[in-house]
């Protein structure tokens, strides 16, 4: 396997659409071995999800979380650092702003809510922080730390869910109600956190495009020797794009207390961490396309229950949303190296 010089513009595009529909083609063999016309399955979780206003305003609001987790992500990936722990810092930040709204001292809006806001975005800084530390001063792999502070970051959640916070006379791990001036408002059948994920998106953009920043980040994803012989500190924009990454996946707990649920529970993050890894890598890692890209995965979600309803197995949709990371990331693998053939003489055999 040899690393691609160049890859063409057009490739980059084609790639992970023609991987969606590979995933979606191998979704079909199960759903036909299921009983059911793939087409007819696929039609159906399509109306439900996007043509009335009821169902793409339920697959907005599932895709709220996905948006601030793909751009967490994005970001990230933009250096070259595999921040896997956007559910972790997902539960973190729910779980610092939660404990503002659910215990903290009442503050009249919309103060209550830029604390909250500020706070949710600490926590999922702070949770990521640790894994930029290991990284930069002990070269410890990114991947796997931030794997593995996922299942701390969501037993602690749970913890607190079930137990010292969990709702009087309840039977589920959720909490109380947070208070009505904790809400963010609403912008049709959906919240204006939508209005908040554009806005972020666009400053995103801006940031990687326009500024010196930016054009740091970029030297260091091609070479860190090459940045740190220009003079760039690869240690400080480690924990300056770290930080960020966790702030945003953060923020999607912010979003979802506040936006959708209106309390915390357990397993808050519902697997939006990781759906945001599929996300950014079909948007390319370009914070505006993640947007629209999320709502495509929202309405996927969204579609379970039309599925149900035609007696599909409501794993279907969750299946296919595997399959599709699946074929995506295998997909910007190979299109990124290439297979290389060479004789015992070690003379490469030429390409036919």
């Amino acid at each position: 396997m040899e690393k691609k010089q160049t890859v063409p513009l057009y490739k980059k595009i084609l790639n992970p659409i023609i991987c969606v529909l590979l995933g979606l083609a191998f979704s079909a063999i199960f759903i036909i071995i299921s009983g059911f016309d793939p087409l007819t399955v696929f039609a159906k979780m399509i109306s439900y999800s996007f043509l009335n206003s009821m169902g793409l305003y339920g697959s907005i609001n599932g895709a709220l979380p996905l948006m601030f987790c793909g751009l967490s992500v994005a970001l990230a990936f933009r250096m070259k650092l595999n921040n896997i722990g956007a559910e972790g810092q997902f539960a973190i930040g729910a779980v610092l702003g939660g404990w503002f709204a659910l215990y903290g001292p009442s503050l009249p809006a919309p103060f209550g809510l830029i604390v909250m806001f500020l706070l949710c975005a600490l926590g999922g800084g702070l949770w990521a922080a640790i894994a930029a530390a290991l990284k930069a001063y002990w070269k410890i792999n990114e991947t796997i730390v931030t794997l593995m502070f996922n299942y701390i970051a969501l037993l602690f959640l749970d913890y607190l869910c079930y137990g010292p916070w969990m709702a009087p006379k309840q039977t589920t791990a959720i909490t109380p109600l947070i208070p009505d001036s904790m809400y963010l408002p609403g912008l049709g059948g959906t919240s204006s956190a939508l209005i908040l994920a554009v806005v972020i998106a666009l400053l995103l953009q801006f940031y990687l495009q326009r500024t010196t920043g930016g054009y740091q980040i970029s030297v260091i994803r091609d070479s860190s020797q090459s940045a740190t012989y220009a003079g760039i500190s690869v240690k400080r924009f480690i924990f300056i794009v770290f930080i960020l990454s966790g702030a945003l996946a953060g923020l999607a707990g912010f979003v979802k207390v506040t936006g959708i649920l209106h309390r915390v529970q357990a397993q808050l993050p519902g697997g939006a961490g990781y759906t945001g890894i599929v996300v950014a890598y079909l948007s390319q890692f370009n914070p505006l396309v993640v947007i629209l890209v999320a709502i495509l995965f929202g309405g996927l979600q969204n579609s379970c229950a039309a599925v149900q309803i035609m007696g599909v197995p409501s794993q279907i949709a969750t299946m296919i949303q595997g399959t599709i990371m699946i074929f995506v990331i295998a997909g910007e693998f190979l299109n990124h190296y290439k297979i290389s053939f060479y004789r015992e003489d070690g003379m490469e055999v030429p390409e036919q």
